[in-house]
């Protein structure tokens, strides 16, 4: 009896198998499911994708550049206070009588470089900038200078001493105003 209950599984398991395969419907080769397994993406969500991609970095672009010109016009006012704060420590030194100072040139330094490499006070070096910054809207340490007997607007340098720096670049800051006016 064991044994004919284990050959009517193996028939019933046969018939169920034929059954499935006679009542099975042909698809074509591009709509297998089984070749797909659902992996990859379609065309389409790739298209999508790349557009909403697209999108974002359109807009963002903007916003970058505002962003590198605001990073560049901050390092600007900050090159340019460390010298005039360095040409104002000079001029207070001077004024001290903590070193002697040319009779013309009012207590301010002849050119960056003195700030740089500094001048003897008794027997002392007295150093006010480490160095000359660079320009961030030029690249350059290349700055414009202004001295006492010189316009306020002037753009050329009497070669006295320096009493203010300002950039040499020609561009507009985001509010709106010139560099040289800074």
């Amino acid at each position: 009896m064991r044994l004919l209950s284990s050959e009517l599984i193996k028939i019933s398991t046969v018939k169920v198998l034929f059954s499935a395969i006679r009542n099975h419907r042909q698809r074509p080769a591009w709509c297998d499911e089984r070749r797909h397994n659902g992996r990859g993406f379609t065309v389409v969500e790739l298209i999508v994708a790349m557009t909403i991609l697209m999108i974002l970095t359109a807009a963002a672009v903007p916003v970058v550049r505002v962003t590198i010109q605001r990073n560049k016009e901050r390092d600007l006012r900050r090159a340019l206070w460390e010298m005039r704060d360095s040409i104002d420590r000079y001029k207070d030194a001077a004024d001290r009588g903590a070193f002697q100072v040319k009779v013309d040139s009012q207590g301010y330094p002849p050119d960056l470089d003195t700030l740089v490499k500094g001048v003897d006070s008794n027997g002392k070096k007295m150093r006010f900038l480490r160095r000359i910054p660079v320009d961030p809207m030029t690249g350059k340490t290349e700055w414009g200078l202004r001295s006492m007997q010189d316009d306020a607007d002037s753009d050329s340098w009497g070669g006295q001493s320096v009493f203010d720096v300002y950039t040499k670049s020609e561009g507009t800051a985001l509010d709106g105003s010139k560099y040289k006016t800074w």
